[in-house]
């Protein structure tokens, strides 16, 4: 299969995921900053790797996890009515921590600069 045509499906699969996310699920263990980061696809169309980001403690990342799980066979019944594919694919949900460690790095970052700039001040007293 080729790669723009599962670039395409998963683009759908990441709209059609965080909409159910959104609106239509509502599990109360599921945090109301989640938000789908990238979804990759198997070249047989059989799963769907979901990479979710959750803003908050890592318990509301668990039980975000948790929720996600406990509504898999909805989510996958949503994918396989908006999508017309002769298999649905299964979603897989992982963390996806790219966007903490961004946070991370840009915060070290602004403080290297205020650390040199408050340096370069001090010398020039």
């Amino acid at each position: 299969m080729s790669l723009k045509r599962l670039g395409r499906i998963s683009e759908e699969i990441k709209k059609i995921v965080s909409n159910v996310i959104m609106s239509e699920l509502k599990d109360p263990r599921i945090s109301s900053m989640t938000s789908v980061t990238d979804v990759e696809v198997t070249r047989d169309l059989r799963y769907a790797k979901i990479y979710i980001s959750v803003l908050g403690s890592q318990l509301d990342k668990e039980e975000t996890l948790k929720g996600l799980e406990s509504g898999k066979g909805f989510i996958r019944k949503e994918i396989g009515k908006n999508l017309n594919l002769r298999y649905t694919p299964e979603p897989l949900f992982y963390l996806d921590k790219s966007i903490e460690h961004g946070f991370k790095i840009s915060k070290l970052l602004n403080d290297m600069k205020d650390s040199s700039d408050n340096k370069g001040s001090i010398e020039d007293e």
